[in-house]
């Protein structure tokens, strides 16, 4: 069977680590993450023709009812429902598995396995409580915000319109941005953030500009000036925005009448990055984190890129700073620093794409405290907001949000 899209290597797995990983990413359908079943019809896996397995039900959801072919959402492949076929070693190998797995074993969804790192998950690890989205619903994806105390949750995808709005249950409730460069279209979203009054902010590097809209979706304001490539963006306590551009190595703020549609002060808050790309404001302490990739001649094709979190205060001195390879020096444990937050306390959260991993890196102050988060069902992750005492993560390798709680009894998934 084909290797399921984005899937990180695991390093030297342990057999109950092994036997994790089939039955998360072989035994499920990676569009509606529903377990594959012999017994439901609809949840047989079949064999599309170009060698991806998706069940039955998503197979005749994606395709055209009268041409009855659909596009391989792994592959973009075309292929015929037609040509599927039942895939029996998918139904064979969950049926050895059920035969062997005694009823006293954990859960593959509840397993806290530290994936071959030289730090194991502790006890306070988080835990995958529910999913949605899915490839159709998101396209993708590759920012993701939060809706103030509401817990709506704002997605920016590849899809026809470019923001997707959820409620915090994983109901779609609606979208907007249609794809294009006209007022009110969003040509290439790279990243979201909402303002404390609710307005949406987009970065839309097709078009080098900043896009500010409504929770509804009504265009309020487009904010290019000496923009050339915006990239990651969040918001203050008092609304600013905050955008930095990878091409011109800045970081930027915005000041905007949101009422009146008016940028009132675009200035150049810090000038010396390389290329930036994550941001994130603390909402307690008002600092600022910039995750920088650094560009290294020495690296080899394939090896993980360089990269620099900065913190700065509220008026923008720098107030610490650390790297991937200092990280790896400190604490054994080979880390490719992403994507940044701030948790409800101010403690710096990064996402390691590359191992399907969230850290905590604790105040920095007094030194990372490297701590693991979530280590458990990511495949890529690409962006993460922290809420009350959960998660909100965005995989972009499965194409959805994905929500962890501390609790240890996993919820539904949707």
């Amino acid at each position: 069977m084909a290797k399921s899209p984005g899937s990180p290597g695991r390093g030297n797995l342990s057999p109950e680590g092994i036997m994790r990983e089939i039955q998360i990413n072989l035994l499920e359908c990676k569009v509606c993450f529903e377990k594959f079943s012999t017994q439901q019809k609809e949840h047989k896996p079949q064999n599309l023709s170009c060698g991806h397995v998706l069940c039955l039900e998503c197979i005749r959801a994606l395709s055209h009812p009268l041409l009855r072919k659909l596009e391989c959402p792994f592959c973009r492949q075309l292929c015929s429902v037609d040509s599927t076929s039942h895939c029996q070693a998918l139904s064979d190998l969950q049926e050895l598995l059920l035969s062997q797995t005694p009823p006293s074993s954990t859960p593959p969804h509840r397993a806290n396995a530290g994936l071959g790192l030289a730090t194991s998950l502790t006890s306070t690890a988080l835990h995958l409580c529910t999913a949605f989205g899915g490839w159709g619903t998101l396209i993708n994806p590759t920012g993701i915000a939060v809706l103030g105390s509401s817990g709506t949750i704002v997605v920016v995808h590849d899809g026809e319109k470019r923001v997707a709005v959820f409620s915090p249950q994983g109901r779609k409730l609606h979208s907007f941005g249609r794809r294009g460069q006209g007022s009110g279209e969003i040509c290439f979203p790279v990243d979201v953030a909402v303002t404390p009054c609710g307005h949406v902010v987009v970065t839309d590097a097709g078009d080098k500009a900043v896009k500010v809209f409504t929770s509804r979706g009504n265009h309020v304001l487009t904010v290019k000036g000496s923009l050339q490539m915006p990239w990651g963006v969040d918001t203050n306590s008092f609304g600013h925005i905050l955008v930095s551009d990878i091409q011109v190595g800045t970081l930027s703020q915005v000041k905007v009448d949101y009422t009146h549609g008016l940028a009132l002060e675009h200035q150049t808050a810090i000038a010396d990055l390389q290329h930036p790309k994550a941001v994130a404001c603390c909402r307690v302490t008002g600092n600022t984190a910039v995750m920088e990739h650094l560009l290294d001649d020495t690296c080899s094709p394939g090896r993980n890129q360089h990269t620099r979190l900065r913190v700065f205060t509220e008026d923008f001195h720098l107030l610490y700073q650390t790297d991937s390879f200092s990280l790896t020096l400190l604490n054994s444990v080979r880390l490719n620093m992403t994507g940044v937050a701030f948790d409800r306390d101010g403690d710096v959260i990064v996402i390691d794409s590359n191992q399907g991993m969230i850290w905590s890196l604790g105040k920095l102050q007094n030194g990372p405290a490297l701590t693991p988060l979530v280590g458990d069902h990511l495949i890529h992750p690409v962006g993460l907001v922290s809420l009350n005492n959960t998660l909100v993560v965005l995989d972009s390798g499965e194409h959805a949000v994905k929500i962890y709680s501390a609790k240890s009894d996993a919820g539904p998934m949707i």
